[in-house]
């Protein structure tokens, strides 16, 4: 068994945090932080006419105020749950917040799903008031309404000009909410203070249900004292950035990754978050904000470093063109040279330190040339993606984690960042590698279990308190943690050899031309791959080879484009061992997307539903003659 030995320091480590959370709760940390910040701006978003619009931190604390008291009038309870069902914008965090100092527990559902995986997860957790941002949230919610016996009220963001008969006493709107805890609070004006100040440590900050790639999502829950012990062991790695933090909040707050980064840090270190609806125009409002620090799932960062290159790569002057890919891959040298401890010579540091203007020009051009701290998580990256934009200049690390750690359990300092691992483990956590590869992690950061589902707890949470987390990784000499595999996910060919999907994926995608990967073979006799073109890139290469073809799924049967595919997979099968190489491959005309269903709500592939929509494909790959 590789294990991370659990030394006086993780354990010194653990109680000096233990000590600095002793107590405290997210509505007494949120008090503290609107004490210190006042009238300094906490909220941005847009509204109808594309005018910024701010909240303070004096008056976010004053509209969570507002909801909290207008939520106990309609009769929400402690220890209830308040299902949030919205895009990114203010109000659900406020609603949030609102559930907490009331003593409930607020669920934030993915906006993607459908009338029947809402209710799933509405009924799971018997949610008794839901938060919803619109007419068209509230009539997929209206669907399965005879299926949420305990769902009393619906609160309606936006107001609604032709309200239906159905509404009735079901629907209440927003403002409506907030003028019922205004009045509330003019009758009795201690009853807000007097509610939170009874919330403690061990109540729930959350139930997150996972997104759920195979089977029925499971409902995590998420303590105060959980959330909290990571924002503090999280800031002794990464000093936050405090008032002068500027953060678009994209990511959905049903992620994990989106609850910490957009809410959760925020409100223990402070900063402004401003709000992104639409994702696909999530650069278009960094070039407005110009954030300091940017957190993406690498499907975010994939995307963007295909836009960025397929940019360079369509400069028709060609002397500039080679210019600043010359200036990119002798600042790549320069970050490979100084990750191995070496100083890169005179001549080169001279020349990347000469070609320091093109990097910065390039992350200007998407709004991220003040981004002082950029993470990526979630799911595996190619670290040929990092030390791209790293040789642009972004201090940039990855991160590692799931749900059930509350978001993640492993990073590196920005100065101490390895490429191709994804850091080591967060001060007073313990990580190690069991003897079947699994990573197993055990600290204050564990969920409290699984809601109303202990088999399936025990089952993840040994008697020792280790979480199975499902991954298989290593860790090196140094602690340094590097994931292979989803342990679920490893194909069993039929002669019994285990083979890591994700890393024949990596491989195949190292060609610019190919965009998404999904490997094949469980119980088959060789490994095939179904593979999707990269739309930024491939109009650029089509181009280039005198190609005309109007859409991605034209260029996927054009003769020349599946030739380079093949080309591609020859170089990828080059590193791989015979059982693994990619026999066979298919290009899917469309682009994998969460709307399309291949893609999780937090862009992660669900195989079991490629497999199955592509079965007919996959059968023809392995068909007579195979």
């Amino acid at each position: 068994m590789q294990q991370l030995e659990v030394t006086g320091d993780v354990a010194a480590a653990r109680a000096e945090i233990d000590a600095e959370v002793e107590g405290r709760t997210l509505p007494g940390v949120f008090a503290a932080t609107v004490e210190r910040l006042g009238d300094a701006p906490a909220l941005k978003w847009k509204d109808g006419d594309g005018t910024w619009r701010t909240l303070t931190w004096r008056e976010y604390r004053q509209a969570v105020a507002d909801v909290s008291l207008g939520l106990r009038s309609l009769g929400l309870q402690p220890g209830q749950f308040v299902a949030l069902w919205s895009r990114n914008r203010p109000e659900p965090l406020i609603a949030d917040l609102a559930a907490l100092h009331a003593r409930a527990c607020p669920v934030s559902l993915y906006n993607t799903l459908a009338p029947e995986q809402a209710a799933y997860i509405a009924g799971h957790c018997e949610a008794a008031i839901a938060v919803v941002e619109n007419r068209a949230f509230l009539d997929r919610l209206r669907v399965v309404r005879d299926r949420l016996p305990h769902l009393r009220r619906v609160v309606l963001l936006d107001p609604d000009p032709a309200p239906e008969p159905g509404d009735d006493e079901w629907v209440i709107t927003w403002e409506a909410v907030r003028a019922a805890g205004r009045a509330e609070a003019e009758r009795d004006p201690d009853a807000f203070d007097r509610e939170w100040r009874q919330v403690v440590p061990e109540d729930l900050a959350t139930l997150m249900y996972t997104s759920g790639t195979t089977g029925p999502p499971k409902g995590v829950m998420i303590t105060q004292r959980n959330v909290l012990w990571l924002a503090t062991t999280g800031n002794r790695v990464i000093a936050p950035l405090g008032e002068r933090a500027r953060g678009i909040s994209y990511l959905p707050l049903a992620h994990a990754t989106g609850r910490t980064v957009d809410h959760w840090l925020g409100m223990v270190n402070g900063g402004t978050a401003h709000f992104c609806p639409d994702p696909a125009q999530l650069f278009q409002l960094a070039l407005e904000v110009r954030p300091t620090g940017f957190v993406g799932v690498p499907r975010i960062w994939e995307k963007l470093y295909a836009a960025l290159t397929a940019a360079i790569a369509a400069d028709p002057d060609a002397e500039r063109r080679r210019a600043v890919e010359g200036a990119i891959e002798v600042r790549r040298q320069v970050v490979r040279m100084r990750q191995q401890g070496q100083e890169p010579p005179p001549e080169l540091a001279a020349a990347a330190e000469r070609a320091r203007p093109v990097a910065a020009a390039i992350l200007a051009r998407v709004g991220l040339e003040e981004c002082e701290q950029a993470v990526t998580g979630a799911a595996p990256i190619d670290p040929g993606i990092i030390e791209f934009f790293q040789a642009l200049g972004l201090s940039m690390t990855e991160g590692w984690g799931m749900t059930e750690l509350t978001c993640a359990a492993t990073i590196t300092s920005l100065d101490r960042v390895r490429n191709g691992t994804v850091g080591y483990a967060y001060p007073g956590i313990e990580v190690r590698v069991d003897d079947d590869g699994e990573v197993l992690v055990r600290g204050p950061i564990v969920m409290r279990g699984y809601y109303r589902d202990p088999e399936r707890t025990a089952d993840a949470i040994d008697a020792d308190g280790w979480m199975h987390t499902g991954d298989i990784g290593t860790i090196d000499a140094d602690g340094y943690v590097k994931i292979v595999d989803r342990k679920k996910e490893l194909l069993i060919t039929a002669g019994g050899k285990n083979i890591s999907p994700a890393n024949i994926e990596h491989l195949l995608l190292q060609h610019p031309l190919l965009g998404q990967a999904c490997a094949i073979g469980d119980r088959r006799p060789f490994v095939s791959a179904l593979l999707v073109l990269d739309a930024e890139m491939a109009p650029v290469w089509a181009r280039r080879h005198g190609i005309e073809a109007a859409t991605t799924a034209e260029l996927s049967r054009h003769p020349d484009v599946v030739a380079e595919v093949q080309r591609a997979v020859d170089a990828a099968n080059e590193h791989l061992s015979r059982a693994e190489q990619v026999k066979r491959f298919t290009l899917v005309p469309a682009e994998w997307t969460p709307e399309s269903g291949e893609l999780t709500p937090t862009l992660k592939m669900r195989r079991r539903v490629i497999v199955e929509r592509y079965g007919d494909d996959i059968e023809a790959m392995y068909g007579p003659g195979s």
